[in-house]
């Protein structure tokens, strides 16, 4: 006898339809369960993941940070202080690179650091992070790059700020290492040229790529970070790309291609633009103000 030939007619059929929904229902949700595995995956070797720096892992761009310490060791003149202000208000309110605009912050940098020892700019740098940069570190982005890590995975940044820099701020935040931007330097002493190109755009991805190849990676199971349109081509290599406090071309171009989306910001590029975007080139503009005070009076 079946385990429903107790019941009566009308309950055995209320009890068959009751079955019936439920195994309707496990199937629904069995066809619709995610297929891929949640990223990133314990113990997958053959992954990794790579994170653009500026508005990515940190607010504002690194080499503006750095100048900010360099200016307070007298590295550089006032007047120079004020195009780095400059160029990071423009970054902080239009949110994404602009080639020209980085690159006129790269020979800024450059043309600082020439004649000064690598050896003497690595130490200072490392006391730059701590003055700088440490509280400028996205939380949801560290939090990112810690679950790569806790999973056994490598971590790189990869960005167009030099390679010593980024170098320092992978290994304050325990990352594998960097990809930057390298400056040329003869016996150990800064000339003021690059080796090649800025790590930047299509160079970032080619970099990746390298990297993949001699790590033995599959880009299929890697993920990739980036706020930055001027990224799409790295973002472009991986199975996992995100977009982090992405500006609006890249928003959209990962709306588009259903690519992860996170935004860390307190409000929008739109919200900014407004009020709370004058108030931030105030408090830009009144900072480098106080610092060229202060240095007057010294003088």
């Amino acid at each position: 006898m079946g385990a429903l030939a107790w019941l009566t007619p009308r309950k055995r059929a209320a009890t068959e339809a009751s079955v019936l929904a439920g195994e309707a229902s496990a199937e629904a949700a069995r066809k619709t369960e995610r297929t891929e595995p949640e990223f990133p995956v314990a113990g997958d070797v053959r992954a990794a993941a790579f994170f653009d720096l500026d508005n990515t892992v940190m607010q504002g761009a690194a080499l503006f940070h750095f100048g900010r310490g360099l200016y307070k060791r007298r590295f550089f003149e006032t007047r120079e202080l004020a195009r780095f202000a400059w160029q990071q208000t423009y970054f902080r309110i239009v949110g994404s690179e602009n080639p020209e605009h980085m690159a006129e912050v790269r020979a800024s940098a450059l043309s600082i650091v020439k004649g000064h020892r690598v050896a003497e700019l690595m130490a200072i740098g490392e006391e730059i992070y701590d003055e700088y940069m440490a509280g400028r570190i996205w939380p949801g982005t560290r939090a990112l790059a810690q679950a790569h890590l806790d999973a056994g995975q490598k971590v790189w940044l990869v960005t167009a700020a030099p390679v010593e820099t980024a170098t320092i701020i992978a290994q304050r935040l325990g990352l594998t290492g960097a990809l930057g931007t390298v400056a040329e330097s003869v016996d150990g002493v800064y000339t003021g040229r690059l080796v090649g190109e800025p790590l930047h755009g299509p160079a970032k991805a080619e970099a990746v790529r390298a990297l993949a190849t001699a790590e033995g990676l599959d880009l299929e199971r890697c993920a990739a970070y980036s706020d930055s349109v001027n990224d799409i081509p790295m973002l472009s290599l991986v199975g996992y790309p995100y977009a982090i406090n992405p500006d609006s071309r890249l928003r959209e171009h990962a709306r588009d291609n259903g690519w992860r989306l996170r935004d860390y910001r307190t409000g929008r590029k739109a919200a900014r633009v407004g009020l709370p975007a004058a108030a931030g080139v105030g408090a830009v503009a009144g900072g480098a103000a106080a610092a060229v005070a202060l240095q007057r009076r010294r003088r």
